[in-house]
């Protein structure tokens, strides 16, 4: 007995010292990779420092500057700036003539110049998200492993998919805004192109991840490939898809907001000629009404994802 108890003491305390080795190693790893990648980061800022035309740490006190030529000297030039309201502070400038953007509708009732502009921005993200759905749901089956077994037919599929998301869509519209002129049409085909192959990507790891025995059950009784993806694999992952589809209508409203920065139309454009030329309430009533609608948008996705989705699966992701 004694021997025995002497055994597995011996054994029980090597276990203990191997486990604490391993521990302090492991630590030892964790502490150098945080190290270097420490390092790294400071690197990097360092280079991208000396690589910039005028210093970034040395201009960043200057920051506050840039900031008080934004302040209006009347709030509520903010608000008229909004409304399109005229300002008595109006001299025939450009900083204060907001009545100029009205859109009239009929009679005297207006649209605000805003939010005319913040629709246009909406109706990018939306027609734009609409064309990357459209085509990312076929593309994502026939990516598919477990629905489509030409491995050919996979790989073209997703070099295509990839080839698409591989270029910002910045670049993409400037692309466009070359042959078709800049406007709200080139910000759509880029943004469009863009959804196609990111939509594509998560529709189709969706897909390899559904219940196969359905498939299995049509593929039985003769049914052909479009018909075991309509009635096996839609089925199972449309809701995923629209959730899917509804975040990346998030993501195109502030992606076409800085191609308008650019020439593709909409409330970026003008944001940018606010700022430019240091029109602060104009500058002020922009950044409110687009964070007010990002906000809004963002709400209501994630309530219609629920809806969609089921409040379990966001419990569970929880």
């Amino acid at each position: 007995m004694t021997i025995s108890a002497t055994i597995r003491s011996d054994a029980t305390r090597r276990t203990a010292d191997s486990w604490r080795r391993q521990t302090s190693l492991r630590r030892f790893y964790t502490a150098l990779g945080i190290g270097l990648l420490l390092i790294a980061m400071c690197t990097a800022m360092w280079f991208a420092d000396e690589a910039n035309a005028g210093h970034f740490f040395d201009r960043l006190p200057h920051i506050l500057d840039f900031l008080s030529w934004l302040v209006p000297k009347d709030w509520n030039d903010v608000w008229r700036a909004l409304f399109d309201i005229a300002s008595p502070h109006d001299k025939g400038s450009q900083e204060f003539n907001f009545p100029l953007g009205r859109v009239y509708l009929w009679g005297g009732f207006y649209l605000p110049e805003y939010f005319e502009l913040m629709l246009t921005t909406l109706n990018v993200a939306l027609v734009s998200t609409f064309i990357g759905f459209v085509f990312a749901v076929p593309f994502s089956f026939i990516a598919a492993r477990n629905l489509t077994p030409s491995p050919v037919l996979r790989l073209v599929v997703k070099r295509f998919m990839e080839l698409l998301r591989a270029f910002p869509e910045i670049v993409i519209a400037g692309l466009f805004a070359a042959i078709l002129s800049t406007g709200p049409v080139a910000a759509i085909i880029a943004i469009g192109l863009h959804s196609i192959g990111a939509l594509g990507k998560l529709f189709y790891e969706i897909n390899e991840n559904i219940d196969m025995r359905a498939d299995e059950g049509l593929r039985a009784v003769g049914a052909n490939w479009f018909e075991r993806v309509r009635f096996a694999g839609l089925p199972q992952v449309l809701p995923n898809f629209m959730s899917y589809a509804l975040l990346r209508i998030e993501i195109n409203v502030r992606i076409s907001t800085i191609i308008g920065a650019v020439g593709g139309g909409g409330i970026g454009e003008e944001l940018k000629l606010s700022i430019s030329r240091g029109f602060g309430a104009k500058t002020l009533a922009l950044v409110l009404l687009l964070f007010t609608t990002i906000f809004l948008v963002d709400q209501f996705s994630a309530w219609l994802r629920r809806k969609l989705v089921g409040e379990q699966a966001f419990m569970m992701s929880a």
